[in-house]
């Protein structure tokens, strides 16, 4: 099969050319996202290959559609930037990779959560300045603090085992519970009663209609005073200026994010000769209890290594008798 692989990264190459070799599809690596501008790039390919911020509305599937396109291999869990009712309506198959490594994000969620409280990033940068001065750095004991998990599926598991190894109480938010997390001593709770008693909330959910916003003004507002939240999931799972206005008045202590609502233009490229254009992601770079990382969790050899088998498994199955293993569809998701 002949594939246009959007928003090509050098890694991305070099982990699907590897993986590619017993499979022999022809990748085109193009390097910018896929848009309305950019789907005629496209042509003459039998499917394309697209990552988290590419646009597939139904306006690019048509576009699609119309130059042939057979099948859209998603390099991601995620799919909220699909149009699925458009794509099935078209009659193109959407393949994912379900699972990569649920280990990398959830491994990253606690990486962010011990950098807040105990100011690793603060503390670095002051030793390279040759400033030892402990003021400022004063952090808490996970030990018996209890942390909110919202979504046990596989990476919400993973993050609820390390958690309950650093000895801390897990609440758990998830509309399927899952055994494994009350064999850990979690405690499945509604919203209002994890807000209430987390000092810690970790998002692990899909971004659906019901998920969008679900940290907002009022969710804030039913939260522990300094509560430390982390977000690794989707971005438009935050109310961005309602958090923002939760850091002010110090009801929101820490917010670690590795992703952004509005990631689509500034994530994933080195910006750092120009002027950032967005103005609530430059003041939420102000404070000095955000840590941002550039959707990166999932970053990790073993993840990518999966991603990009995955994805070949995926084609390779279409190439040989149409079939869609890891298929996506507006039936199957639908919430």
């Amino acid at each position: 099969m002949r594939i246009a692989v959007f928003s090509t990264k050098p890694y991305d190459r070099v982990f699907l050319d590897t993986a590619n070799i017993p499979h022999g599809h022809q990748f085109t690596f193009l390097e910018p996202r896929l848009s309305r501008e950019t789907a005629a790039l496209a042509a003459r390919h039998d499917a394309v290959c697209a990552f988290v911020n590419d646009q597939l509305s139904a306006e690019v599937l048509s576009m699609l559609h119309t130059l042939g396109i057979k099948l859209v291999a998603l390099r991601s869990a995620g799919f909220n930037h699909v149009d699925l009712a458009a794509a099935r309506d078209l009659r193109i198959p959407v393949v994912r990779v379900p699972a990569y490594s649920p280990y990398a994000v959830a491994e990253h969620s606690v990486a962010m959560i011990l950098s807040l409280n105990r100011k690793i990033y603060r503390a670095h940068n002051r030793v390279r300045e040759m400033n030892f001065s402990l003021d400022g750095l004063l952090g808490f004991d996970l030990h018996g603090r209890t942390i909110g998990v919202i979504g046990t599926g596989q990476i919400g598991q993973v993050l609820v085992r390390i958690m309950h190894g650093f000895g801390c109480n897990i609440l758990a938010n998830d509309p399927y519970p899952s055994d494994a997390v009350v064999a850990l001593g979690g405690r499945y709770v509604d919203l209002p009663t994890l807000y209430a008693e987390s000092d810690i909330i970790s998002l692990h959910c899909p971004l659906t209609p019901g998920t969008r916003h679900m940290i907002d003004e009022q969710a804030i507002n039913q939260m522990k005073r300094g509560v430390m939240v982390i977000n690794t999931s989707r971005g438009a799972l935050l109310d961005t200026p309602a958090v923002v206005e939760g850091l002010k008045r110090e009801q929101v202590g820490y917010l670690g994010m590795d992703v952004y609502e509005e990631e689509a233009d500034v994530f994933f490229e080195d910006l750092s000769g120009h002027v950032l254009q967005d103005d609530l992601l430059a003041r939420l770079l102000t404070f000095p209890n955000v840590l941002m990382t550039s959707h990166q969790a999932f970053f990790t050899r073993d993840a990518m290594q999966n991603i990009a088998e995955t994805t070949l498994h995926n084609l390779t199955a279409f190439a040989k008798d149409g079939s869609t293993p890891n298929a996506v569809t507006v039936e199957k998701h639908k919430r």
